[in-house]
């Protein structure tokens, strides 16, 4: 079963603009590359999405996510952590280990949201508010909870990466 998505998720990064391969997935653009990925400052206003640039499931969905704030920009904010001078310190204290373990969010009003409710507070804030009451919801959000917790504690293996990229920086292993 992972060996058929891994496929199908390789063949659609295949099909993604050549500015997006390997090296350019940790600066994702909303618009097809035409802009370099930028940072923002820890003051900027908006939600802050923490993210992991080099997994590439992650990816994907924050690219999605950018094209659908485009219009709105300085609304949310994609702070890679794989990149070398992300700092927890401006990010509400969230260290890398910390963001690596599971999806991390911080809204507005500098609140931390970890896990579905990070999702839920990150889908809102790019205009997927149904999405995110609908994760939210009390029938649903068990199950949510759930696949994101294997999702979480999987995904490195799933990608091709190692337990090692908890505790430091890591690049997806050769093959």
């Amino acid at each position: 079963m992972f060996s058929q998505v891994r496929t199908r998720l390789a063949s659609t990064l295949a099909r993604l603009p050549s500015c997006l391969g390997s090296s350019g997935a940790r600066r994702l653009t909303p618009a097809l590359c035409k802009h370099q990925h930028r940072s923002y400052s820890a003051d900027s206003a908006g939600v802050k999405v923490l993210y992991d640039g080099l997994c590439p499931v992650c990816v994907t969905e924050i690219r999605f996510l950018e094209f659908l704030q485009r219009n709105e920009p300085g609304k949310v904010h994609f702070i890679d952590i794989a990149l070398p001078d992300y700092d927890g310190a401006k990010y509400q204290n969230v260290s890398y280990e910390m963001a690596m373990e599971v999806m991390h969010v911080i809204d507005e009003n500098n609140e931390v949201h970890r896990g579905i409710p990070a999702f839920a507070v990150m889908y809102g804030a790019v205009g997927l508010h149904w999405l995110g009451h609908f994760m939210m919801w009390s029938p649903v959000r068990p199950f949510m909870e759930k696949f994101y917790a294997t999702f979480a504690k999987n995904r490195l293996k799933w990608t091709g990466r190692g337990q090692e990229c908890m505790t430091g920086r890591c690049e997806k292993k050769s093959e």
